[in-house]
């Protein structure tokens, strides 16, 4: 809306620059150029998620080291979490609604990466119909307060969330 409004008072000046009283006078105004972006300003895209852009990419998992021993992380070394709530080698996951904004999926299949056993790989069906990566029967998480790679902050969340060994099994 600001931008047509910008575009049609430019027009507006033009015409009535063209259209001002002649009275003899051959005097030309000259009106310069104006650019219509000026006045409206670039909107990005907004960047994917880290579980969209996981799952677009074909998420890896890999192991790393940590203070916790070896763990589980994506192919950015963001840590992954098992749900002892899940049942392992089960075909959904419990974790749902408002828990999915604390423990976001690792979405679609997974590959394997430095460490992992790919026969250890597999997947869920979600309650919205979508793919979840498990290891060893237990669906992948991150935590949300994770905020860079490397970090461990929903280890032992609730008694129920786990920081995940190669092996597949709960570091607890």
């Amino acid at each position: 809306m600001a931008r047509r409004l910008f575009i049609f008072s430019a027009a507006l000046v033009l015409v009535a620059a063209a259209c001002g009283d002649s009275g003899g006078d051959t005097t030309t105004t000259t009106v310069p150029p104006v650019e219509a972006t000026t006045t409206v300003p670039e909107v990005a895209e907004p960047e994917p998620t880290t579980t969209a852009a996981a799952a677009a990419a074909g998420a890896e998992v890999a192991v790393a080291t940590s203070e916790l021993g070896d763990i589980l992380v994506d192919g950015d070394g963001r840590t992954l979490y098992l749900f002892t709530v899940d049942t392992q080698n089960g075909d959904t996951s419990a974790c749902t609604g408002d828990c999915l904004g604390t423990w976001p999926p690792l979405a679609g299949e997974a590959t394997a990466g430095a460490g992992v056993d790919a026969a250890l790989l597999g997947t869920v069906t979600r309650d919205d119909g979508s793919a979840q990566a498990t290891y060893n029967g237990w669906p992948l998480y991150y935590f949300a307060a994770d905020a860079a790679a490397g970090d461990t902050n929903g280890q032992g969340v609730g008694d129920v969330w786990w920081v995940i060994d190669p092996a597949g099994n709960a570091i607890q």
